[in-house]
């Protein structure tokens, strides 16, 4: 059963930058894509970023400019940067990963913008 481990939310100032990570049990090469979504409470759960097995990466409109996804291979994580925060990134982040028949959920980290 593949695991993934969110992790590096907390609160932040309006502005301010934080990096998530999302730690893989397994090599993330046997995944065809990973990605990173978010929900805010009230709200559904929507894609905010997505980074391929071949390092091609997809942004939500919403995070284009301040967000970048990142993977490094050695250590089974995919990382989420965040800058320029604003209180409307306030959500649970949520790491996905996606092999050809099935999807992986981790548990989320929780990112607060305020001030």
């Amino acid at each position: 059963q593949v695991q993934l481990v969110e992790s590096g939310g907390g609160l932040v100032q309006p502005g301010g930058s934080l990096r998530l990570s999302c730690t893989a049990s397994e090599s993330i090469f046997n995944f065809n894509a990973m990605d990173w979504y978010r929900q805010a409470p009230g709200k559904q759960r929507e894609w905010v970023a997505t980074i391929t097995s071949g390092g091609s990466t997809s942004y939500a409109d919403s995070g284009k400019g301040r967000f970048t996804i990142s993977k490094d291979n050695a250590k089974n994580t995919v990382d989420l940067q965040m800058s320029s925060l604003k209180p409307d990134d306030t959500a649970v982040y949520y790491c996905n990963a996606r092999k050809t028949f099935r999807t992986y959920w981790g548990q989320g980290t929780q990112v607060t913008v305020s001030s």
